[in-house]
């Protein structure tokens, strides 16, 4: 876990792409209940999928997104994308993002 401008940062496993996300929350363990902002940066090709799931099944809500950015000054490979999580339960979160070409996780855990 790296921290850039004070908020986690997290790389992902990916596949024919490379995958960050920069958490806009205190850590993580991230919180159960509540909207937590992730931008996430992918390089690949095609429109963003994005899903969060215990191992058990249980889906995330994703608030909203995923909302293109033009630009920021968070400097990883890739488009850059936003997404609203809100966690239900406590547990190990895969969080999935797919395109056209390329697709990547990262486990993120939630009190």
């Amino acid at each position: 876990m790296l921290f850039t401008e004070g908020f986690p940062e997290v790389r992902g496993v990916g596949r024919e792409a490379e995958l960050w996300g920069l958490l806009f929350a205190a850590g993580p363990p991230l919180a159960r209940g509540e909207e937590i902002k992730i931008v996430w940066r992918m390089t690949g090709e095609g429109p963003l999928r994005v899903k969060a799931t215990l191992p058990d099944g249980t889906p995330a809500k994703l608030a909203w997104g995923p909302e293109e950015h033009g630009g920021s000054s968070w400097h990883k490979p890739g488009e850059e994308w936003g997404t609203g999580f809100v966690f239900p339960k406590r547990g190990c979160w895969k969080i999935e993002l797919t395109r056209t070409r390329g697709s990547g996780y990262v486990w993120l855990p939630v009190k």
